[in-house]
């Protein structure tokens, strides 16, 4: 799987996270008619929203991703997962944590609300990612792919021959 793709589904479902967790806090604390849970939650999603967009500048995002691509091995070859197992086998924990912040937000909304700041607050930080990667692969001819590996553990990833940017159009 290109790495490239994998921060994208990454933001996507950090982004989705964050939506359906907002969801369940409004549907929530509508039900509970509670204005201080609104007034706390509003100002957590602003701060969540103001770290993520410090956090996701392009400077950051290519410091964020300088050791995993140095470290990334060449290889000739890709790896034998499909895509859809890696990702699954890299992001089954924000789908857990989406399932478990939104069974307790049913009851607490507290719990759904600062669910749904972090969410933001990482699909922000990361939303640049890809555009970093996708720099690096255009000025050095390369592709990053992802090796399958436990979403524990630090990832890993290969470089391949890719098509190289001259620089003239």
């Amino acid at each position: 799987m290109p790495y490239t793709d994998l921060l994208r589904v990454t933001v996507l479902l950090t982004g989705a996270e964050a939506t359906a967790l907002a969801a369940i806090t409004a549907v929530a604390t509508n039900r509970d008619s509670d204005a201080t849970t609104l007034i706390v939650t509003g100002t957590w999603w602003l701060i969540a929203l103001l770290v993520g967009l410090y956090l996701g500048r392009p400077a950051r995002a290519a410091d964020a991703l300088r050791d995993a691509l140095a470290g990334a091995r060449t290889a000739t070859s890709l790896p034998p997962e499909t895509p859809a197992r890696i990702s699954f086998t890299r992001l089954w924990p924000i789908a857990l944590t989406a399932i478990a912040a939104g069974a307790l937000g049913i009851f607490f909304p507290g719990v759904a609300a600062v669910g749904a700041g972090y969410a933001l607050l990482v699909s922000l930080a990361w939303h640049t990612r890809e555009a970093a990667v996708l720099a690096i692969e255009q000025r050095d001819g390369v592709k990053f792919y992802v090796v399958p590996n436990s979403a524990l553990r630090p990832i890993q990833l290969v470089r391949t021959p890719g098509l190289r940017s001259s620089g003239r159009i």
